[in-house]
């Protein structure tokens, strides 16, 4: 396998985490350590969903932060289609600004949930609601700096890794060496395709910091969201040099098998397939759906 560019691991961009323990999701700002640029990465719209209630107290201290540090924000980056928590982009967008990006294969995760959700024909399936869709090997600059874009399938269709220096955004593709992995049955999803995108991630330098977009605090200990390629090679339970991809599939099946689904995978695929707007009914009144038996 060959990395569709070459890293640049003496790029250091500033990264600030942002844990929401509502959804165990860590969004990103990244800053150009040149300038006064940055983005933000899998943002997180707060919900009640018992109470039908939507809030952006975690969108708003990312907020915060940029306005408080005088960064101006050039765009907003979902690494996938989340099935966990809502994303806050279009929130984010008004408030400060950027352009949102996502994978091209959200036409993939368009269509199909677009039936399951019974959209019917005004809801458009060809990734119009947002600025950029990305293609493998793409890149887009924050400030002075290049990220470049690597599509990882295999929890998702639309999954996207961007690396931006010595930084890559990993979405759900990895979790930290003691989690292992994401799971690969969802609509698209696929163990073998999993596989083959997270040793495709590890090619790049050993050095190269990777951020997680979720961490569960295994065996108790403290939340983490970064580690490294070279400790993701050697002590990933699921993934470590040595593990073959058979041997792999076998696991990752088995265990999804016995995962229940998230908790907010309803109105989450309603939201972000939409870019993080929500839905409205035939009135114009926001509105989430929950289809019966579907999933």
């Amino acid at each position: 396998m060959t990395l569709p560019f070459t890293p640049a691991p003496d790029l250091k961009p500033e990264v600030h985490g942002f844990f929401d323990p509502a959804t165990n999701t860590i969004s990103y700002i990244v800053r150009d350590p040149g300038s006064d640029a940055c983005a933000v990465i899998d943002s997180v719209m707060d919900i009640d969903y018992a109470a039908g209630r939507i809030t952006h107290e975690s969108a708003d201290r990312m907020v915060a932060m940029i306005r408080e540090k005088g960064w101006r924000l050039e765009w907003l980056i979902e690494t996938h289609v989340h099935a966990d928590h809502l994303s806050a982009a279009p929130y984010i967008q008004e408030k400060l600004g950027g352009r949102i990006g996502i994978g091209e294969n959200i036409v993939i995760v368009q269509d199909a949930f677009g039936k399951v959700f019974n959209e019917g024909t005004e809801f458009e399936r060809d990734g119009s609601q947002f600025d950029r869709l990305f293609t493998d090997g793409d890149s887009y600059e924050i400030g002075g700096m290049t990220a470049h874009v690597m599509h990882t399938p295999g929890h998702t269709p639309a999954c996207m890794t961007h690396v931006i220096g010595d930084a890559a955004f990993v979405g759900d593709t990895l979790f930290m060496p003691d989690g292992g992995s994401a799971r690969a049955d969802f609509p698209g999803g696929d163990a073998r395709t999993l596989y083959r995108s997270t040793k495709r991630v590890l090619e790049l330098p050993e050095e190269t910091r990777l951020f997680m977009c979720h961490d569960y605090g295994p065996n108790g200990r403290d939340i983490a969201w970064e580690t490294t390629v070279g400790e993701e090679r050697r002590h990933n339970i699921h993934l470590h040099d040595g593990i073959s991809e058979d041997e792999f599939v076998e696991m990752r099946e088995k265990r999804d098998a016995t995962l229940s689904m998230p908790r907010l995978i309803l109105p989450s695929l309603q939201v972000n397939m939409r870019a993080g707007a929500m839905p409205r009914d035939k009135d114009g009144r926001l509105m989430l759906k929950v289809p019966v038996n579907a999933l």
